[in-house]
């Protein structure tokens, strides 16, 4: 059985779907600490006339040694109302605008407290619209026992021998912070998912990487998105 554990992300780029899409369970690790100014609050679509900017959900003030599981959405902000008219130049060349559009205010009719809660709900919707059977759990609610986390890699390596998973896949990123030995000698099988750039038309000739995965859905079916998610390796 595969695992993938991940910090939940707020609509985020097409590789973190094609991870999702080649496990067989996902964990949010809300129990990390916070980044500022990553990519838990917010993401990157198209700009009109070329180039790009952030979508964004606004948090309520908190200490930078805070986890992710306590923070919180600061909703006296109409941050939806925000992100659906900084989509809305989509309609002009986009073909599936007005199916992703739909898909987001379904979502947002829902009320969140957390930006767990929020991240989760719209990776589970956004899988649904591409037919990706996406099971998952949150770390902060499963009770494990994480007292003997020393390491980065320690998170993945404790999580699946108390669960039972044998095999564990990682984005390539962060390959570096993983001891491959201490993986095998626990009989984990460890991949990374290395995913190159995958080009499609946008606005323009120039090709902007790195997108949230609704600047994917604008322009591009459901099906044709998920032929770009099995395009990737695992090392």
């Amino acid at each position: 059985m595969k695992l993938a554990i991940m910090q939940p992300y707020f609509l985020p780029w097409i590789g973190y779907y094609a991870l999702i899409k080649c496990v067989d369970n996902w964990i949010f690790n809300d129990e990390v600490q916070m980044i500022h100014k990553g990519w838990v609050e917010r993401n990157r679509i198209l700009k009109q006339y070329g180039g790009w900017h952030y979508i964004r959900v606004p948090l309520a003030r908190f200490h930078y040694t805070e986890p992710i599981k306590e923070i919180k959405i600061r909703n006296k902000e109409d941050w939806k109302g925000k992100i659906i008219a900084q989509l809305a130049h989509y309609k002009k060349k986009a073909p599936y605008y007005w199916k992703v559009m739909k898909m987001l205010c379904d979502a947002f009719d829902n009320n969140y407290t957390s930006i767990t809660e929020l991240n989760a709900a719209m990776l589970k919707v956004s899988c649904d619209y591409l037919g990706i059977d996406f099971k998952y759990d949150i770390l902060s609610q499963m009770g494990l026992d994480l007292t003997n986390i020393k390491e980065p890699d320690d998170w993945s390596l404790t999580i699946c021998k108390q669960l039972g998973y044998d095999h564990y896949i990682n984005p390539t990123l962060g390959q570096q912070f993983y001891n491959r030995d201490k993986y095998c000698e626990n009989n984990i099988i460890l991949n990374f998912l290395n995913m190159g750039i995958i080009e499609y038309e946008q606005f323009t000739d120039k090709f902007i990487d790195g997108l949230s995965i609704i600047d994917v859905m604008m322009f591009n079916s459901p099906e044709k998105i998920n032929v770009m998610l099995d395009n990737y390796e695992l090392l």
